[in-house]
């Protein structure tokens, strides 16, 4: 089993950062695959970005260039820097973890909360 769990979520003004961690532990040798999802109210869960265990990403595009996804293996732990930061993108961030994407391991989430 692999446990994930969130921090650095919070309130900020539009146009801020805040950074998001995941901690894994547990059986995680496996993690091939390490991202985030989120989900606004009233709306489905969707992806914002993955990394692979050599260090390849992928990002939605209503992120691209603005948010960086990173991981420390030797931690085991994966980041998101989240900049220029929008009201729409309020939601829930879910870290996401497996040996494909998405993995069958989720954290508990993490609430991020874009308002002036």
């Amino acid at each position: 089993q692999v446990q994930l769990v969130e921090s650095g979520g919070g309130l900020v003004q539009p146009g801020g950062s805040l950074r998001l961690s995941c901690a894994a532990s547990g059986t995680i040798f496996s993690l091939n695959f390490m991202g985030w999802y989120r989900q606004a109210p009233g709306k489905g869960r969707e992806s914002v970005a993955v990394i692979t265990s050599g260090g390849s990403t992928n990002y939605a595009a209503s992120v691209k260039d603005r948010f960086t996804i990173s991981r420390d293996n030797a931690k085991n732990t994966v980041y998101l820097q989240m900049t220029s930061l929008k009201p729409e993108d309020t939601a829930v961030y879910y870290c996401n973890a497996g040996v494909k994407y998405p993995g069958n391991f989720w954290g508990q989430g993490t609430q991020v909360t874009v308002s002036s």
